[in-house]
């Protein structure tokens, strides 16, 4: 049983994700109180390939107020703990044209281990997001002439 910390709702919104990827973070002390807390903020964030390691944007981690000068940036980059075999898979997937790694939750782990899912993900156009509002609607139609037919 995982406890969810944060989850990236843009993501599923303006990507199709087409993989999901479940890997550790190279975090500070404080940044670990931090998450505890629940103050993690996944918007506009991305991972990139760097050599052999995979290296996580933009996720901003605010600071533990009781740590003082051990405080780190907020919004630092965060190398993620993959094997090689996984960065080499994923660094071959981003060579496609129009797919990026986008932190989709960060939760704990039944361990107490800080994880994070990275999606694989091509973004959307406007017309497909479209195309998802007419079949969530439908959907939600259907089931309620389902639970009306039933009474």
């Amino acid at each position: 049983m995982s406890k969810i910390i944060a989850s990236n709702h843009k993501a599923y919104r303006d990507y199709e994700i087409l993989e999901t990827v479940e890997c550790g973070v190279e975090l500070k002390g404080s940044e670990v109180k931090s998450v505890r807390q629940g103050r993690v903020n996944l918007n506009d964030s991305f991972a990139r390939p760097d050599g052999n390691a995979v290296i996580l944007y933009n996720v901003h981690i605010s600071p533990y107020a009781e740590a003082s000068y051990l405080n780190v940036e907020p919004t630092r980059e965060r190398k993620l703990l993959l094997h090689k075999k996984q960065v080499e898979k994923l660094t071959g997937r981003l060579t496609q044209r129009g797919l990026t790694l986008i932190p989709l939750k960060v939760y704990f782990n039944d361990r107490g281990f800080v994880k994070i899912e990275l999606g694989l993900g091509r973004g959307k156009k406007t017309y497909d997001k479209r195309e998802d509002i007419k079949r969530r609607e439908t959907d939600l139609a259907v089931r309620r002439m389902m639970k009306n037919r039933k009474r």
